[in-house]
């Protein structure tokens, strides 16, 4: 009988340890998987978020129609290369420079890194064909190259970049590089905004050659034995729509790009920066082009020259009345639906004394959008009208002219 509680002992005592190693087996299991939970949801929020910032402007305004993070400081990575192309244009407008100069590769330009034509010291281009590398094919060298030509050295053509950023307000911005490459140890990274690459991209439209450079696709260089290929993608796939600008990429800085489009007379220019992915980039850019061109148009509410049908007196001119003329063009990104809702408030004087000059300010247009102000322009004098003579001024005064 002993022997039996003895084994019944030891039985008991077995399924005692036994059910408290599944318990803890089974709590470990449930903190091992509570500790899984959180990351997988970190990591499908990290995967989710498209971006770190963006904005969408209309290009001809600068009114913005979307942003997210427009003012936070992010490298620009080759984005950096859109204001070296804006300080060279500025130049070439000037005269100062012309895209027809010779450009002597240096040693310091054919060691470059990271995106590349391959430049060897010594070779000879023009300047238009370094900056169709630097913004087609990204090259760094060749943006080293044509800093060199400008300014004497990379470090002084900085100097100009950050003068020039400057100029155009962009007050996130402040640039080490001419290339956008990232920093080597102990110097400082390039740092921009999507609300300031916004501006430079405003900027750089003005310039036909820009448009024409980061609108092509693929070209030859160096007669033909090496053929540039742009990292914009999206030139393929919104074609005829998209013509420019510029992406950017390393590591720390993710994928950015700049893009302009133009569809319809409506101007666009998104900025992305940050994205996880090219796609991710590339997809959202692409997004937000299509949303707005299907949500605004432009509307042109007056043009250059056009008659004012509201007459101003003129009791000292040859002539009695005068209408005047708009000076200059004006148009404005609408939602479609509200493209009728733009308002025009003529403000102009009774009557001018003296004479009244061609091209003089006769008055103002007001123009509002649901009671905001969005433009004015100028009313102008289409022509010159002298003073009336002695005689005609008499007989104005006794009524009889």
């Amino acid at each position: 009988m002993n022997g039996i509680k003895r084994w019944v002992f030891v039985f008991l005592a077995l399924a005692f340890l036994c059910g408290s190693a599944h318990a803890r087996q089974t709590s470990q299991r449930r903190v091992r998987a509570e500790k899984r939970v959180p990351q997988a949801q970190k990591a499908e929020t990290e995967k989710e978020e498209p971006c770190r910032a963006a904005i969408v402007v209309e290009g001809t305004t600068g009114k913005v129609l979307e942003e997210e993070n427009a003012d936070l400081k992010w490298p620009p990575a080759s984005m950096a290369k859109l204001m070296l192309a804006s300080v060279v244009l500025e130049k070439v407008k000037r005269g100062d420079l012309h895209l027809a100069d010779k450009i002597t590769v240096s040693r310091e330009a054919s060691k470059m890194g990271g995106s590349q034509v391959y430049l060897k010291e010594g070779e000879v281009f023009t300047l238009e064909e370094l900056m169709k590398a630097t913004l087609v094919a990204s090259g760094n060298d060749s943006a080293y190259a044509v800093a060199e030509f400008v300014a004497g050295s990379a470090e002084a053509f900085v100097g100009l970049m950050n003068e020039r950023a400057k100029s155009l307000n962009m007050v996130n911005t402040e640039f080490h590089s001419v290339h956008g490459l990232p920093p080597a140890e102990g110097q400082q990274e390039d740092l921009t905004s999507c609300g300031d690459l916004a501006l430079l991209a405003r900027s750089l439209i003005q310039h036909p050659e820009l448009l024409g450079w980061t609108s092509i696709q693929t070209e030859s260089f160096r007669d033909g034995t090496f053929v540039m290929t742009n990292h914009n993608k999206l030139l393929g796939r919104m074609p005829s729509v998209v013509d420019g600008l510029k992406t950017g990429y390393y590591r720390k800085a993710g994928y950015n790009v700049t893009v302009t489009a133009q569809k319809a007379g409506l101007r666009l220019i998104v900025v992305v920066m940050g994205s996880p992915t090219a796609r991710t980039r590339d997809s959202l850019a692409e997004e937000k082009l299509k949303k707005y061109f299907s949500q605004y148009t432009m509307a042109a509410v007056v043009n250059q020259g056009d008659l004012i049908d509201k007459e101003i007196g003129l009791p000292d001119g040859k002539h009695k009345t005068l209408k005047g003329v708009a000076g200059a063009a004006f148009a404005y990104p609408v939602p479609r639906a509200k493209k009728k809702a733009i308002q025009k408030e003529i403000n102009l004087p009774e009557k001018i004394e003296g004479e009244v000059r061609q091209g003089q300010k006769l008055g103002e247009m007001v123009i509002r959008l649901d009671k905001e102000v969005v433009g004015k322009v100028d009313i102008v004098s289409p022509e010159h009208v002298p003073e009336a003579g002695l005689f005609t001024k008499m007989m104005r005064k006794l009524g009889l002219d």
